[in-house]
């Protein structure tokens, strides 16, 4: 059973290994552990008969690298979740192995099988250091193999599987909890909607254009505003030539902390965008650590710092302070962390000086100012960055509703504490307002950001969004911080669920009907599909409802009080609208 490289090549021999084949009370399930470099492999393995914890270290070496490889027959598999989101499809065990440091990435997946249920959830503790995992179908046996693999140093790899076959949400949910870790609150406002200028100006933005577009956007609804690259350039090219310096531009934004003030006083949280490892070549930054970079990127014209050296941290902490300290931002837009990883040539090296980094940075802005907001994005989703952020955002996918949706429910089975933002919703102008519904329906289970010239918007375009964000902002608790359960990966989720203290709340995004357990006094539905017959299936009958029907933009479309005599109830709710139920008698009783 030994392991293959990613290209399906046998190990490479002339290495002093440890091999130690175990067997299990779960049936088919094989567990093989290695230890590259030491002499003998000590392990433990705990837990219940389908829940395993798995503790592996080197004997006769205090470091080595440690493998535990396993694997089941690949039995009613219908998909592969991981968190850096994917196509879901069953990989060939031959494939390219992932890498999860702190940089890039989550130790975490999940094969799935037939009506949700988790074949196979693992989770491996190392959170800071590079963890190798490989995953894929076996050709030749009909099994699919995993395996992990990262330096054993004093403290023993940890690999805990769950074969319980339950929702693998909940069995995700159960490995986050077990990641543990401590951290402050996260402030209310990392929930609170967002304007970001990105998509509308992208690098063509000014004080004056920001403020125009903050006073539009304080009345709809929004708690903050993201300014982002621009800010700190006169140049309006796609490029990252001047990045690095992270000093306001003096001629979009002359007078940067009365701008600030002045945005702040509408009621909106003030972020601005920094593309941590960048230094531009037309930067002081670029030229001084030219010589202390992991890669230099032409097409971008940029060099990527390298972490680890302790003056590149230093500048950076400095001026990303001062942002914070002198102009009084209330945050900031951490772009791009997961370069440092992709060029590193010593992964291990970079994420420690990134960990340096960020904590040295934390301490310095968020220990006097707990409210400060910190923004991380996929793939740097790992729970070693929880620390060190408020919020984590989906990576870019303007324009796709789909997208943004299987994101925003990817990172809400990992964030842990942290808010999920969705990538900023972004339409033409000639859009119809039933869209943009569904754009906004698409995330309703994170945090809304949109980036489009509200002062261009229609009337009836104006109404959708304001009647959606005020939804969003009403039932946070049970939106955001609710138990939640994504239906159907290998779909791309048309059901999502979330409840909270007895209440309720679906995303409808194909013509699925909706199953609702147990008591509940409130029950919210989003109908995104084109279908408008929904249809609630409920394991006792709920007796007579009061019901809203509103459209796209709130309008109402029918409320009434119906007996519902058995344990199905279908109502009918446009595309774009939303669905309210509350237990309650029928007219003339008591």
């Amino acid at each position: 059973m030994s392991p293959l490289n990613w290209d399906g090549s046998a190990p490479s021999s002339g290495r002093t290994e440890s091999v130690r084949e175990l067997t299990t009370g779960v049936p088919g399930l094989r567990l093989r552990v290695t230890a590259i470099g030491a002499p003998d492999v000590a392990v433990r393995v705990g837990g219940g008969e389908r829940l395993l914890l798995v503790e592996a270290e080197p004997v006769g070496e205090r470091a080595a690298r440690v493998r535990v490889e396993w694997r089941l027959p690949s039995v009613g598999a219908t998909g592969l979740w991981r968190p850096h989101t994917d196509s879901r499809w069953l990989p060939p065990s031959w494939s390219k192995p992932r890498v999860a440091d702190l940089a890039a990435g989550a130790p975490i997946g999940s094969l799935i099988g037939a009506g949700d249920a988790a074949l196979c959830t693992f989770a491996v503790g190392e959170l800071l250091l590079p963890v190798t995992i490989g995953e894929g179908a076996v050709e030749e046996t009909g099994e699919f193999v995993w395996w992990v693999e990262h330096q054993v140093d004093g403290a023993p790899l940890r690999l805990r599987l769950d074969l319980t076959g339950r929702h693998f949400a909940d069995t995700i949910a159960e490995m986050v909890q077990w990641w543990g870790g401590s951290r402050s609150p996260v402030p209310e406002a990392a929930f609170e909607p967002v304007f970001c200028t990105w998509y509308v100006r992208h690098l063509e933005i000014t004080a004056a254009e920001v403020e125009r577009l903050a006073a539009l956007a304080a009345p709809l609804g929004f708690g903050a505003m993201i300014v982002d690259d621009g800010w700190q350039t006169d140049e309006t090219t796609r490029s990252y030539a001047t990045t690095g310096d992270w000093q306001p531009a003096p001629g979009p934004f002359p007078d940067f902390a009365a701008h600030l003030a002045r945005v702040r006083e509408l009621g909106l949280a003030y972020l601005l965008w920094v593309a941590l490892p960048f230094a531009g070549e037309r930067s002081a930054a670029g030229q001084r650590f030219a010589d202390r970079r992991l890669a230099y990127l032409e097409e971008l014209e940029t060099s990527v710092l390298d972490p680890a050296d302790p003056e590149v941290r230093a500048h950076l902490i400095e001026r990303l302070a001062a942002l914070v300290e002198v102009y009084g931002a209330d945050g900031l837009k951490i772009d791009f962390i997961d370069t440092f990883a992709r060029y590193a040539t010593d992964r291990a090296a970079v994420a420690q000086g990134l960990g340096a980094l960020l904590a040295d940075l934390d301490a310095r802005l968020r220990g006097p100012r707990p409210g400060l907001l910190i923004e991380h994005r996929q793939p740097y989703v790992g729970p070693g960055l929880w620390p060190y952020a408020t919020m984590v955002r989906a990576t870019d996918c303007p324009h796709n509703a789909v997208e943004n949706r299987v994101r925003t429910a990817d990172l809400r089975l990992t964030a842990g504490p942290l808010a999920v933002h969705a990538d900023p919703l972004t339409w033409h102008p000639d859009e119809q307002p039933v869209e943009i519904a569904v754009l906004l329906q698409s995330v309703l289970f994170a945090t809304v950001q949109v980036s489009v010239d509200l002062g261009a918007q229609r009337d009836e375009q104006l109404a959708v969004l304001r009647f959606w964000l005020s939804v969003m902002r009403e039932h946070v608790e049970l939106l955001q911080r609710g138990g939640f359960r994504p239906h159907r990966p290998e779909l791309g989720y048309p059901l999502l669920a979330a409840d909270r203290g007895g209440e309720l709340a679906f995303g409808r995004y194909a013509p699925v009907p909706i199953a609702v357990t147990g008591a509940w006094r409130l029950l919210l539905v989003a109908n995104a599909d084109p279908d408008p017959l929904v249809r609630l299936e409920f394991d006792r009958p709920p007796g007579p409802v009061r019901l809203l029907v509103q459209d796209c933009a709130g309008g109402t479309v029918a409320a009434a009080t119906v007996a519902v005599p058995g344990a199905e109830l279908v109502v009918t709710v446009p595309r774009g609208g939303l669905l309210t139920l509350v237990p309650g008698d029928l007219p003339g009783r008591g």
